[in-house]
């Protein structure tokens, strides 16, 4: 019986609850906005909203957004004033703060630290703003999106009073409800007097369903911008724009200059096959010179060039593992090739494999040919000019920190202009790369450089995605011009990094001597003919200048000048084997053919060394045609 009476009592609790629960829905009972247009072109809006609280959503209080930031027809930016005047709950002054946000202003309604009772509350938000009327030949217009399409709350009432300027009258009018983009008609004018109209929903709006509503008077009532006006909000409406164009242009003006005074090189020669390289330059120091810059390849040209000397053999394991070791023999070796004998051996180490465990020794063998190249060649063949590139860089972070004072959110425009500088860095980097790598495929240098291009492509596309998401969130904060801005402004700093590199008078005549030398070394079967008394073609010439060619980029060229000779040097007429084959080399890349033999060392032991020697880990209205949401005003709201 006990229970029986239990089960009853639960049933009627639920039963009646079922009402109650249903009256304390949060919701919005009345959106009424009352708009002022005033002759100055400006609005006096006063918001009264009524809402049911059950202390769900709305805990403290409601917020309200108001969007400053708009695109006109046209595509330019426009940002509108927005200026909180008063802020009253149940008609008593009510605490409130504000907060930027993407495109406008959320205005917090109460206190954090001060819960409200559940039932019904009233709010007012009286505000100024401007920039919202439409100026056109006959008629001015006001399109005003009355409620907003961003509440989370279901809005049973919403209405709206528009008063235009004095001693004006209606001339057409037209509202819209529903969602963003719908011309629905659920409203009701109810009154339209003198210069006072009147308009208000006949049924609930859904969450994120609002009023718009459009309406048009005789043109001169409301002063017009002027044209200094107009000018001044352009600047206002694109600071950051500006911002990055003056920076961007101050930038080119400033390079272009320092660039005619000494960024320019000096008139190239005429460049003549030769026979043999300049006097006394290293395979690395011809790279060196030529791109007036080091990289991995020119530390495995001197690599190659020690090989060659009989310093040193190249061992390539099955598991296509190098190992470098010394050969007792004492050549004689340039400066560079010295400072890496120095760094990778020593009285106990007679070897090294190319393995990253031994990357630090790598990387100080790298860092002493650096050293020794810069030493000898440096502002004796070319100038850097890096005193000259550093005030670019100030003029960018110039440009950057104008950008970002101008910018409505600083501290989040601040942050994306740091990331993107650094994150382009790379991905400049790594495009580099692959334009490397693939114009190496299409120059026909063997299957191993086309592995690496596809390698280098896959591995850099989520940079480039990154880069894509970074340039749609900062244009998204700022602008599409100012992100446009940014990029070119990086793009500047690089282009002109290697520009204003330039190599000195005699730096241009090695330049014209190596360039020479060059063409010798590249030189097709069929235009040997036009060379003036060239140096038979033998195993031991062909090795003498590979690392040469290793180093200028054409060691495929040179091999297949020697594709022949070389194999009638490898195979015993009688024994029909092999019996040549570099004494400094030993392993299966010269197995596979000589033109695959130079191109393993440009590729395959390269990137050894590249891999080798780096640290684990290291490697974004009023004549019917608009919509419900359109116009100015909108926003949303909800409950905090």
């Amino acid at each position: 019986m006990t229970r029986f009476l239990l089960a009853a009592l639960w049933l009627a609790v639920a039963v009646y609850a079922q009402p109650a629960a249903a009256q304390t829905r949060e919701k919005i009972v009345d959106f009424h906005s009352e708009i002022f247009i005033n002759a100055d072109a400006s609005m006096l809006v006063r918001e009264t909203i009524t809402v049911d609280s059950a202390g769900r959503n709305i805990k403290r209080g409601i917020f309200r957004d108001f969007p400053t930031a708009y695109k006109d027809p046209s595509g330019r930016r426009t940002v509108v004033e927005f200026d909180v005047q008063e802020v009253t709950r149940g008609g008593s002054r009510a605490p409130y703060r504000t907060e930027k946000r993407s495109n406008g202003v959320r205005v917090y309604i109460g206190d954090a630290n001060v819960l409200i009772p559940n039932g019904r509350h009233v709010y007012r938000i009286t505000y100024r703003t401007n920039r919202q009327l439409g100026f056109y030949d006959d008629f001015d217009e006001l399109f005003w999106n009355v409620t907003g399409n961003g509440w989370d709350f279901p809005i049973e009432r919403a209405r709206a009073t528009i008063h235009l300027p004095d001693g004006a009258t209606v001339l057409n009018r037209a509202s819209y409800t529903g969602f963003q983009g719908d011309r629905g008609q659920d409203f009701v004018y109810t009154a339209q007097i003198d210069r006072t109209l009147e308009v208000e929903t006949n049924r609930t709006l859904k969450p994120r369903e609002g009023l718009s509503v459009a309406v048009s008077w005789p043109r001169g009532f409301v002063d017009r911008p002027s044209d200094q006006q107009r000018l001044g909000f352009f600047v206002s409406d694109n600071r950051e724009v500006l911002a990055g164009a003056l920076g961007l242009i101050l930038l080119l003006i400033y390079y272009i200059i320092v660039w005619a005074k000494v960024g320019r090189d000096p008139e190239k020669g005429a460049i003549h096959p030769l026979y043999e390289p300049p006097s006394g330059l290293s395979p690395a120091g011809a790279r060196y010179v030529m791109r007036m810059g080091f990289d991995d390849k020119t530390f495995t040209a001197a690599i190659v060039s020690m090989a060659v000397k009989g310093f040193l053999t190249i061992d390539e394991d099955a598991s296509k593992t190098y190992t470098l070791e010394l050969t007792g023999q004492t050549p004689k070796l340039s400066q560079g090739e010295k400072s890496i004998s120095r760094k990778l051996f020593s009285l106990s180490r007679h070897k090294i494999e190319l393995k990253q465990k031994n990357h630090e020794t790598l990387q100080r063998a790298k860092k002493g040919l650096h050293q020794a190249l810069r030493t000898e060649f440096e502002k004796v063949y070319f100038a850097r000019n890096t005193r000259y590139f550093l005030p670019g860089i100030g003029l960018t972070v110039l440009a950057f920190v104008l950008m970002i004072v101008a910018s409505d959110q600083p501290e989040i425009t601040g942050f994306i202009s740091l990331w993107l500088a650094g994150w382009t860095a790379v991905v400049y980097y790594l495009a580099r790369r692959i334009w490397t790598a693939w114009r190496a495929v299409l120059s026909g240098t063997g299957p191993l450089s086309f592995v690496e291009a596809i390698f280098i492509s896959l591995f850099a596309l989520p940079f480039f995605g990154g880069e894509v998401m970074g340039l749609g969130f900062f244009s998204s904060v700022t602008s599409i011009e100012a992100a446009a801005s940014v990029v070119m402004i990086q793009f500047l700093n690089l282009l002109f990094y290697h520009l204003l590199k330039a190599p000195t008078r005699l730096g241009r005549r090695e330049m014209d001597q190596i360039e020479g030398f060059t063409e010798y070394l590249s030189v097709a079967e069929q235009d040997r003919m036009h060379l003036l008394n060239p140096p038979d073609r033998t195993p031991e010439l062909f090795e003498k200048y590979l690392p040469y060619a290793l180093a200028l980029g054409v060691e495929q060229k040179w091999a297949e000048q020697f594709s022949d000779v070389l194999t009638l040097a490898s195979v015993d007429p009688n024994a029909g084997t092999r019996q040549y084959s570099p004494r400094w080399y030993s392993g299966r890349g010269f197995n596979d053919g000589f033109g695959n033999f130079a191109t393993s060392l440009g590729s395959g032991f390269a990137g050894a060394i590249s891999s080798a020697s780096r640290s684990p880990g290291s490697s974004s209205g009023s004549g019917g045609g608009g919509s419900s949401g359109g116009g100015g005003g909108g926003g949303g709201g909800g409950g905090w």
